[in-house]
Protein backbone atom coordinates (compact mmCIF):
# COMPACT_ATOMS: atom_id res chain seq x y z
CA UNK A 1 0.00 0.00 0.00
CA UNK A 2 1.67 3.89 -0.75
CA UNK A 3 1.00 5.80 2.20
CA UNK A 4 -0.10 9.08 1.13
CA UNK A 5 -0.36 12.45 3.12
CA UNK A 6 -2.22 15.61 2.30
CA UNK A 7 -1.10 18.80 2.52
CA UNK A 8 -4.31 21.35 3.15
CA UNK A 9 -6.56 18.56 4.48
CA UNK A 10 -8.78 20.95 5.72
CA UNK A 11 -9.98 22.80 2.39
CA UNK A 12 -12.08 21.52 -0.42
CA UNK A 13 -9.36 20.15 -2.65
CA UNK A 14 -7.69 18.80 0.70
CA UNK A 15 -11.34 16.83 1.39
CA UNK A 16 -11.67 15.49 -1.96
CA UNK A 17 -8.36 14.06 -2.08
CA UNK A 18 -8.91 12.18 1.47
CA UNK A 19 -11.99 10.44 -0.48
CA UNK A 20 -9.91 9.21 -3.39
CA UNK A 21 -7.11 8.10 -1.39
CA UNK A 22 -9.71 6.05 0.91
CA UNK A 23 -11.86 4.77 -2.24
CA UNK A 24 -8.46 3.82 -4.16
CA UNK A 25 -7.45 -0.18 -2.89
CA UNK A 26 -3.48 0.75 -3.58
CA UNK A 27 -3.52 3.68 -1.33
CA UNK A 28 -4.04 4.18 2.23
CA UNK A 29 -4.47 7.58 3.80
CA UNK A 30 -1.23 8.14 6.37
CA UNK A 31 -1.35 11.77 7.33
CA UNK A 32 -3.40 15.16 6.64
CA UNK A 33 -1.73 18.52 7.04
CA UNK A 34 -3.71 21.80 8.49
CA UNK A 35 -2.33 25.46 9.89
CA UNK A 36 -0.53 24.76 13.14
CA UNK A 37 -3.25 27.20 14.57
CA UNK A 38 -6.38 25.32 13.08
CA UNK A 39 -9.28 23.88 15.46
CA UNK A 40 -8.97 20.75 13.30
CA UNK A 41 -5.53 20.13 14.71
CA UNK A 42 -6.34 16.26 16.40
CA UNK A 43 -9.57 15.81 14.27
CA UNK A 44 -10.20 12.23 12.36
CA UNK A 45 -9.51 12.95 8.79
CA UNK A 46 -12.09 10.49 7.95
CA UNK A 47 -14.99 12.21 9.76
CA UNK A 48 -13.61 15.45 8.37
CA UNK A 49 -13.54 14.56 4.54
CA UNK A 50 -17.37 12.50 4.74
CA UNK A 51 -15.92 9.36 4.63
CA UNK A 52 -16.66 7.88 8.18
CA UNK A 53 -13.13 7.61 11.07
CA UNK A 54 -10.34 6.20 9.11
CA UNK A 55 -8.07 6.79 12.68
CA UNK A 56 -5.61 9.34 11.19
CA UNK A 57 -6.00 12.66 13.27
CA UNK A 58 -4.70 15.85 11.48
CA UNK A 59 -1.51 17.37 12.08
CA UNK A 60 -0.22 20.64 12.75
CA UNK A 61 2.69 20.20 10.47
CA UNK A 62 4.25 18.13 8.00
CA UNK A 63 7.17 17.65 9.96
CA UNK A 64 5.26 15.76 12.76
CA UNK A 65 3.80 13.54 10.14
CA UNK A 66 7.26 12.88 8.14
CA UNK A 67 7.92 9.57 9.05
CA UNK A 68 4.25 8.25 8.09
CA UNK A 69 3.84 9.19 4.56
CA UNK A 70 5.66 7.53 1.40
CA UNK A 71 4.18 10.50 -0.72
CA UNK A 72 3.04 14.04 0.16
CA UNK A 73 0.08 15.66 -2.45
CA UNK A 74 -0.12 19.58 -2.19
CA UNK A 75 -2.41 21.81 -3.56
CA UNK A 76 -1.98 24.73 -1.57
CA UNK A 77 0.21 27.82 -1.84
CA UNK A 78 3.37 28.69 -3.45
CA UNK A 79 5.16 29.19 -0.52
CA UNK A 80 4.42 26.16 1.13
CA UNK A 81 4.81 23.99 -1.71
CA UNK A 82 8.49 25.08 -2.32
CA UNK A 83 8.78 24.25 1.54
CA UNK A 84 7.40 21.02 1.14
CA UNK A 85 9.56 20.21 -2.07
CA UNK A 86 12.63 21.07 0.02
CA UNK A 87 11.54 19.36 3.05
CA UNK A 88 10.81 16.27 0.49
CA UNK A 89 14.13 16.07 -1.01
CA UNK A 90 15.85 16.36 1.75
CA UNK A 91 13.72 13.10 3.63
CA UNK A 92 13.30 11.28 0.59
CA UNK A 93 10.17 11.65 0.11
CA UNK A 94 8.04 11.87 -3.46
CA UNK A 95 5.99 14.85 -3.83
CA UNK A 96 2.34 15.43 -5.60
CA UNK A 97 2.36 19.06 -6.68
CA UNK A 98 -0.90 20.53 -7.94
CA UNK A 99 -0.18 24.24 -6.97
CA UNK A 100 -0.69 27.16 -9.18
CA UNK A 101 0.51 30.52 -10.34
CA UNK A 102 4.57 29.86 -9.94
CA UNK A 103 6.84 32.01 -11.82
CA UNK A 104 9.74 30.93 -13.86
CA UNK A 105 12.42 31.11 -10.60
CA UNK A 106 10.05 29.10 -8.98
CA UNK A 107 9.41 26.48 -11.27
CA UNK A 108 12.83 26.25 -11.42
CA UNK A 109 13.34 25.70 -7.49
CA UNK A 110 10.72 22.74 -8.30
CA UNK A 111 13.08 21.39 -10.61
CA UNK A 112 15.72 21.66 -8.35
CA UNK A 113 14.28 19.42 -5.88
CA UNK A 114 13.68 16.77 -8.13
CA UNK A 115 16.98 16.59 -8.81
CA UNK A 116 16.65 14.62 -5.46
CA UNK A 117 13.75 13.14 -5.25
CA UNK A 118 10.96 12.27 -7.74
CA UNK A 119 8.07 14.88 -8.27
CA UNK A 120 5.25 15.31 -10.66
CA UNK A 121 4.10 18.36 -10.90
CA UNK A 122 1.12 19.50 -12.87
CA UNK A 123 -1.20 22.69 -13.85
CA UNK A 124 -4.21 20.59 -13.72
CA UNK A 125 -4.01 16.92 -12.80
CA UNK A 126 -7.46 16.02 -14.53
CA UNK A 127 -6.92 13.12 -16.91
CA UNK A 128 -9.15 14.87 -19.18
CA UNK A 129 -7.95 18.25 -19.17
CA UNK A 130 -4.29 16.42 -20.00
CA UNK A 131 -5.87 14.90 -23.10
CA UNK A 132 -7.34 18.42 -24.31
CA UNK A 133 -3.48 19.48 -23.96
CA UNK A 134 -2.67 16.95 -26.66
CA UNK A 135 -5.69 17.46 -28.82
CA UNK A 136 -4.75 21.57 -28.27
CA UNK A 137 -1.38 20.47 -29.70
CA UNK A 138 -2.63 18.56 -32.48
CA UNK A 139 -5.20 21.11 -33.53
CA UNK A 140 -2.82 23.66 -33.82
CA UNK A 141 -0.07 22.00 -35.82
CA UNK A 142 -2.63 21.22 -37.64
CA UNK A 143 -4.63 24.56 -38.14
CA UNK A 144 -1.70 26.46 -38.41
CA UNK A 145 -1.00 30.54 -38.46
CA UNK A 146 -4.39 31.05 -40.51
CA UNK A 147 -6.81 30.53 -37.28
CA UNK A 148 -6.99 33.26 -33.85
CA UNK A 149 -6.51 31.76 -30.89
CA UNK A 150 -8.66 32.86 -28.11
CA UNK A 151 -8.40 30.70 -24.37
CA UNK A 152 -11.77 31.47 -22.23
CA UNK A 153 -11.64 29.70 -18.43
CA UNK A 154 -14.13 29.96 -15.76
CA UNK A 155 -13.54 29.44 -11.77
CA UNK A 156 -14.77 29.81 -8.52
CA UNK A 157 -14.94 33.20 -6.49
CA UNK A 158 -12.04 31.85 -4.27
CA UNK A 159 -9.20 31.24 -6.92
CA UNK A 160 -6.53 33.82 -6.78
CA UNK A 161 -4.64 33.59 -9.14
CA UNK A 162 -5.62 34.38 -13.00
CA UNK A 163 -5.20 33.39 -15.69
CA UNK A 164 -5.65 29.61 -14.63
CA UNK A 165 -2.64 27.65 -14.38
CA UNK A 166 -4.43 25.41 -16.62
CA UNK A 167 -5.99 28.64 -19.35
CA UNK A 168 -1.81 29.13 -18.88
CA UNK A 169 -0.91 25.32 -19.69
CA UNK A 170 -3.40 25.58 -22.92
CA UNK A 171 -1.51 28.51 -24.15
CA UNK A 172 1.81 26.92 -23.71
CA UNK A 173 0.70 23.53 -25.44
CA UNK A 174 -0.61 25.88 -28.33
CA UNK A 175 1.96 28.35 -28.68
CA UNK A 176 4.58 25.31 -28.79
CA UNK A 177 3.37 24.00 -31.59
CA UNK A 178 2.85 27.29 -33.76
CA UNK A 179 6.34 27.94 -32.60
CA UNK A 180 5.85 30.84 -30.82
CA UNK A 181 6.63 31.84 -27.51
CA UNK A 182 3.91 32.34 -25.22
CA UNK A 183 5.13 35.26 -23.31
CA UNK A 184 5.80 37.24 -26.16
CA UNK A 185 2.30 36.61 -27.89
CA UNK A 186 0.12 36.28 -24.66
CA UNK A 187 -2.41 38.96 -24.79
CA UNK A 188 -4.59 39.02 -21.20
CA UNK A 189 -7.64 40.76 -21.52
CA UNK A 190 -8.48 43.67 -23.94
CA UNK A 191 -10.13 47.25 -23.06
CA UNK A 192 -10.78 50.48 -25.42
CA UNK A 193 -9.61 51.10 -28.45
CA UNK A 194 -7.05 48.41 -29.24
CA UNK A 195 -6.98 48.16 -32.61
CA UNK A 196 -7.24 44.97 -35.13
CA UNK A 197 -6.50 41.55 -34.08
CA UNK A 198 -2.73 40.80 -34.12
CA UNK A 199 -2.83 37.43 -35.92
CA UNK A 200 0.25 36.28 -33.92
CA UNK A 201 -1.11 36.99 -30.78
CA UNK A 202 -3.14 34.51 -28.13
CA UNK A 203 -5.80 36.13 -25.75
CA UNK A 204 -7.05 35.03 -22.65
CA UNK A 205 -10.10 36.03 -21.03
CA UNK A 206 -10.78 35.00 -17.33
CA UNK A 207 -14.07 34.79 -14.94
CA UNK A 208 -14.69 34.67 -11.47
CA UNK A 209 -17.82 33.72 -10.27
CA UNK A 210 -19.95 31.19 -7.72
CA UNK A 211 -18.89 28.05 -6.97
CA UNK A 212 -17.47 27.11 -10.80
CA UNK A 213 -15.22 24.42 -9.98
CA UNK A 214 -13.20 24.92 -13.45
CA UNK A 215 -14.17 25.11 -17.29
CA UNK A 216 -11.88 26.08 -20.28
CA UNK A 217 -12.63 26.95 -23.66
CA UNK A 218 -9.81 27.37 -26.85
CA UNK A 219 -11.11 28.47 -29.63
CA UNK A 220 -9.67 28.75 -33.22
CA UNK A 221 -11.59 30.45 -35.30
CA UNK A 222 -10.80 31.51 -38.70
CA UNK A 223 -13.28 33.47 -41.62
CA UNK A 224 -15.83 30.73 -42.23
CA UNK A 225 -15.12 28.54 -39.12
CA UNK A 226 -14.63 27.98 -35.57
CA UNK A 227 -13.14 25.32 -33.78
CA UNK A 228 -13.30 24.87 -30.14
CA UNK A 229 -11.96 22.70 -27.36
CA UNK A 230 -13.20 22.60 -24.33
CA UNK A 231 -13.14 21.06 -20.63
CA UNK A 232 -15.63 21.56 -18.12
CA UNK A 233 -15.01 20.30 -14.77
CA UNK A 234 -18.34 19.17 -12.27
CA UNK A 235 -16.19 18.18 -9.04
CA UNK A 236 -13.38 18.54 -7.84
CA UNK A 237 -12.65 14.89 -7.75
CA UNK A 238 -11.58 14.71 -11.29
CA UNK A 239 -8.36 16.29 -10.08
CA UNK A 240 -7.75 14.27 -6.90
CA UNK A 241 -8.04 10.83 -8.86
CA UNK A 242 -5.81 12.11 -11.24
CA UNK A 243 -3.64 13.08 -8.16
CA UNK A 244 -3.49 9.85 -6.90
CA UNK A 245 -2.97 8.09 -10.48
CA UNK A 246 -0.08 9.88 -10.65
CA UNK A 247 0.56 8.63 -6.87
CA UNK A 248 0.84 5.59 -8.35
CA UNK A 249 2.39 5.98 -11.34
CA UNK A 250 5.59 7.68 -9.29
CA UNK A 251 6.10 4.71 -7.00
CA UNK A 252 8.78 3.15 -9.84
CA UNK A 253 10.49 6.48 -11.23
CA UNK A 254 13.93 7.45 -10.15
CA UNK A 255 14.31 11.91 -9.20
CA UNK A 256 13.04 14.11 -11.63
CA UNK A 257 10.06 16.73 -12.11
CA UNK A 258 7.23 14.93 -14.06
CA UNK A 259 4.32 16.34 -15.80
CA UNK A 260 0.59 14.26 -15.79
CA UNK A 261 1.54 14.21 -19.65
CA UNK A 262 4.18 11.64 -18.36
CA UNK A 263 1.91 9.79 -16.01
CA UNK A 264 -0.79 9.31 -18.69
CA UNK A 265 2.09 8.28 -21.29
CA UNK A 266 0.82 11.27 -23.42
CA UNK A 267 4.52 12.67 -24.44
Amino acid sequence: MIKVAVMGAGGRMGKALIQAINEDPQTVLAAGIVEPTSSLVGVDLGELAGVGKLGVMASGSVEEALEAFDVLIDFTTIETTLANAQLCAANGKQLIVGTTGLNDEQKALLAAAGEKTPIVFAPNMSVGVNLCFKLLEMAAAALGDDYDVEIVEAHHRHKVDAPSGTALGMGEAVAKALGRDLKEVAVYGREGHTGARDSKTIGFATMRVGDVVGDHTVVFGTEGERVEITHKASSRMTFAKGAVRACKWLQTKPAGLYSMQDVLNLN
